[in-house]
Formats: structure tokens, sequence, C-alpha cells
């Protein structure tokens, strides 16, 4: 590898840089490509990102030939053109490559640049931004979706009311309580995406208030039993007869009980069955935990759906949901209030025999 010098050294001394150790110092993926079409240095993170696994490692990429590991047809005409017939006579280039991947596609800014010795190739990951960005724009297009159904249903009864149904009393007030649902459907839509906005502000302050989280329970199970009752069903309360103290956000911690135990209730749960709201200590891994749980013994949900519960607008059956009230953010809210308190969000479930939610916290 030929060296890259001089510098000063102690006492005068010539100190030489091997190209090898220039790059392996980037916080980026690179590789220098030779005028011979093989690659003369590679850093460690170029090497993850290209080596190729042989018997359990990665084979290093130095001295192979570029066109066995860089295969996308896009970079191999960036190189040629950089390469050029002569040195000096190559162009820079910058392209933008994307790799798929077990889970989803790599996507790189890649800079391409001729140097007298070869051509230089900078990776730039740009998968975290790209990913938020379609994050962004899914959220934006969820948004505007559940607010245009309620908004059309709206305005549709309004020109009905300005005109056709103007004089008529029956139908005028059973489009009115229908507007109202749909007015009623948006305001919690927004009131659930203000309190998601305010769990994200604050996500990295950790609650410190003593809060009585068995007399939280007391509170919830409380106020959800007029709507239990009408869906008759049965909540039934263990753990919560003393006290039981931990730094948590009250107001945050009965949402996460109300949105668990309502959830349990209006999905999960057939007229005639229960819900089981416990609280209990157990030992995790890092200590002692809290752990506070809601079962219901209703249809289940099937394990497919399991890692995507707690995305924003994900619902099993949309449908339903929406008829329910459901706004798709529940779950996403109670696991962004779980991660505040520097706590764990279980959800267990099997097909015909019921699902459980599972709050872990800290204890001390």
């Amino acid at each position: 590898m030929a060296p890259i010098g001089p510098e000063a050294g102690e006492g005068g001394d010539e100190v030489l840089l091997p190209v090898q150790a220039i790059l392996a110092g980037l916080p980026i993926a690179v590789a220098l490509i030779g005028r011979d079409d093989r690659i003369l240095a590679a850093n460690p993170l170029a090497e993850a990102l290209f080596g190729r696994p042989a018997s359990g490692a990665v084979t290093g990429m130095t001295g192979r030939h570029h066109g066995l590991t860089f295969r996308q047809p896009e970079l191999l005409a960036a190189i040629a053109a950089a390469m050029g017939s002569r040195p000096g006579e190559g162009q820079a280039g910058r392209l933008r490559l994307v790799m798929p991947d077990a889970t989803q596609d790599r996507v790189h800014e890649v800079t391409v640049t001729p140097l007298a010795e070869g051509v230089l190739l900078a990776f730039e990951d740009l998968s975290a931004v790209t990913r938020i960005d379609q994050m962004r724009r899914d959220f934006v297009a969820n948004v505007s979706h559940e607010l245009r159904t309620p908004l059309t249903s709206l305005l549709g009864f309004i020109d009905t009311l300005r005109g056709a149904a103007r004089n008529d009393a029956p139908a005028r007030e059973r489009f009115l309580a229908i507007m109202a649902a749909e007015a009623e459907r948006m305001n919690r839509l927004v009131r659930d995406l203000l309190h998601l906005s305010r769990v994200e502000a604050e996500l990295r302050v950790r609650p410190e208030e003593e809060v009585d989280l068995a007399a939280v329970a007391r509170s919830a199970v409380a106020t959800l039993r007029p709507v239990a009752e009408a869906a008759g069903v049965t909540i039934r309360l263990e753990g919560a007869e003393t006290e039981v103290l931990l730094p948590a956000d009250r107001d945050q911690m009965t949402q996460v009980l109300n949105n668990l135990i309502e959830n349990a209730v209006k999905y999960g749960s057939p007229a005639g069955a229960s819900v089981e709201v416990r609280l209990g200590r157990e030992q995790g891994p890092r200590g002692p935990m809290l752990r506070l749980s809601v079962t219901d013994h209703g249809e289940g949900i099937d394990e497919v759906h399991l890692p995507r519960l707690t995305e924003r607008f994900y619902r099993v059956d949309g449908h339903r949901s929406r008829e329910k009230g459901g706004t798709g953010l529940g779950l996403a809210i109670v696991k962004h209030i779980v991660n505040r308190h520097r706590g764990r969000f279980l959800i267990e479930s099997e097909k015909g025999k019921g699902s459980r939610f599972s709050v872990l916290l800290p204890v001390g």
C-alpha cells in the first residue's frame, strides 16, 4: 500500500501514513480503486457493506476486481467515467444507490472522485433520513385520509340540509346526529395527535413525581366500568388494594390504562366476558419491575399483526375500529408513554384465546 506523507514527527523524523489507516478513520464507507480496476483499499465500513460472507467471516475487498464487488450498473458506469482513458481525464460523479436488505432497502449517496491513482468511492448512508422522510409522508397521508372521510360526510349532509332536507324534520335530526358523531371523530383524532406530540416532546424527560399507580388503576377502572357494563363486559381489578408508588406522570399513566382497558372492552371481549387488570411485582433482567397488565378473553390477534400494532394508524380491522371510535393512535401513544417511563410494552395474543397487554416499569 502506498504511503501518504511526509509529515514532521518527533525529532524531525518523517511520518508516513498509509492510505488504509486514513480510510479507516473516516466515518463513512470508502473504497479506493486502482487503475488496474482492482480495489486498493477499503475501510471497515465498506467491508461491512460490500464484503461477502465466507466460512462465517467477511472476505476482504482489497485486491479483488471492483466488478466482483460493485454489481450495480449505474455505479459501474460512474466508475468507468471517473477512471477515464488516462489519468486526469476522468469525470467526477454522484449517484443514489438503493440496495435491498432483509427488512428494508438501504439507501446511499455515492460520490465518485477521479484520482491520479484511480477512483475514490465514498458511500454516505441516507437510510435513516429516507425512512424518516417516508414516515413523515405516510403520517401526512394517513392524517389526511382519516380527516377526509368525516369531512366529506359533513359537507354532504350540510348540502342536503340546505336543499332537499331543509324542511324534513326527521331527516334533519338524523343527519345532525350523524354530523355530531363525525365531528366527534375528528375531535378524537386531533386530541390523540396532540397527546402523541406532547409525549414525543417529553420523551427524554423522565418523570420524577411519586405516583400511586394502584390509585390510578382504581380510578381508570371506575371511569370505564359504565362503558363495560353497556357492552356486557365485567372488569376485574387485582393487586391494587395497597399503595404502589413509582416515579411517573399521573395523567399519562391514566391514559395508558384508559387506552388498554377501553380497547379490551371494545375490541377484545364479547358480551358476557371479563377483562382482568392486574398489578404485580416481578424480577426483571435489570432489577425489580412492576407489571401492569390488561387481559381479555376475546378472539385474539393473529401473530402476523403483533409487530405492527404500535404503528400509527395501523389497525387489524380498520372498519370495525372506526365504527367504535378508534383513531389508530392509541397503542402508539401507549408505547411512547412507556418509553418515556423507561419501561417495556409487551403484547401477547393467540387466536381464539384472547390477548394480554403488559406494561413493565422499573421499580426504584
